[in-house]
């Protein structure tokens, strides 16, 4: 694709990859195959997008930029999405292409990361497997373990339904223009063995654990459980940070209603 230079636009977070090095690690990461239901959230100027199609063979893009997205038309084996990917269906994405199990990757915008991991979790029974680069810091957040200053609520809406890895470090001085903080990649696989929650109960009691962090949960979940009339066997006596996934897993269970209209399934491992 030969093109005019693009000038980044701030208002879509834009920063390019444009290290040779690291592009093959990434990819390497993801391990494409011939054959491959795939979409790339955000290919920009396809650092990325190039290496992956060419072992896929054909690739389906998501690009908000109409400029870019002008661009990506261009080539030949990509089906491209001229869209915000916040508003992106993606069960009729796969329906239209013909698989029920979608691999997804991409370098999201960072100023809208979370809500696109929150996007994408409406629709995790139809992935295979997501490899995405992220701020630093978000990684972190996103597999930290209980007791540890990273671990929040992304930590356990996330570890609810995935297995992650950070895989690979990238510095600033990989992209176009550099961003102001450090990058990784994070391998995310949904979990299968999955049993009925409710996501915005679990959601809402999670940000209320975590709504004080520093206090006891005897101040936050403690006077929730109280109003919900809760009667089982919960330790308040603890900070948020201090509780592991699965027991917020255990509580949220506990408290769903005979007949829970879920917003889809959760795994509790």
């Amino acid at each position: 694709m030969k093109h005019g230079k693009h000038i980044p636009r701030k208002r879509f977070g834009q920063h390019f990859l444009a290290d040779g090095s690291i592009i093959e690690a990434i990819v390497d990461a993801i391990d494409p195959q011939p054959g491959q239901p795939m979409v790339e959230i955000g290919p920009g100027l396809a650092a990325l997008t190039q290496p992956l199609v060419e072992r896929l063979g054909h690739l389906t893009v998501i690009e908000l930029d109409r400029d870019l997205a002008q661009r990506l038309r261009s080539h030949g084996q990509l089906q491209v999405i001229e869209s915000d990917v916040l508003k992106v269906d993606f069960a009729q994405l796969a329906q239209s292409m013909a698989t029920t199990r979608l691999r997804v990757v991409g370098n999201l915008p960072y100023n809208i990361s979370t809500p696109i991991l929150f996007h994408l979790l409406q629709f995790v029974d139809l992935i295979e497997d997501q490899h995405f680069m992220l701020q630093k810091e978000v990684i972190d957040r996103m597999v930290a373990r209980p007791s540890t200053a990273a671990y929040g609520r992304l930590s356990v809406m996330l570890q609810w339904r995935y297995a992650m890895e950070n895989v690979l470090a990238v510095p600033p001085e990989s992209f176009d223009p550099p961003p102001r903080v450090d990058s990784a990649v994070v391998r995310m696989v949904p979990r299968r063995d999955a049993v009925v929650l409710d996501e915005r109960g679990l959601s809402e009691l999670v940000q209320v654990a975590f709504s004080q962090r520093r206090k006891l949960l005897r101040h936050t979940l403690g006077a929730w459980l109280q109003a919900k009339n809760f009667a089982g066997e919960f330790n308040v006596q603890r900070r948020a940070e201090e509780v592991p996934v699965d027991e917020y897993l255990r509580l949220a269970l506990a408290l769903r209603p005979a007949s829970p209209q879920a917003s889809h399934q959760a795994v509790v491992q």
